[in-house]
């Protein structure tokens, strides 16, 4: 038959190899963990500059656009009116 051992022994017997085991293993853990967390915001920031860029685009052909009719329309006036008057 084998001796009973308290269990608090086999747990202070057996702490140090955990600490020693688990301390790298979970600074392993956090230091990918960081890792890729820069990752994702170094993605989400890029995705937000293109985001940025495209509504700028966007922007600019919607004012070039609109300056094109109120041009338009200005000279439709002018030579409706040029055609009235002379």
């Amino acid at each position: 038959m084998l001796p009973a051992v308290p269990p608090f022994l086999v747990g202070m017997m057996a702490a140090p190899l955990v600490r020693r085991v688990a301390k790298p293993l979970v600074r392993g853990v956090i230091k990918t963990s960081v890792g890729v967390t820069f990752e994702i915001r170094r993605a989400v920031i890029e995705a937000g500059e293109e985001i940025q860029g495209l509504t700028a685009e966007v922007v600019a052909e919607k004012l070039a656009s609109s300056a094109r009719v109120r041009r338009g329309s200005v000279d439709g006036e002018v030579m409706a009116h040029g055609a009235a008057v002379g």
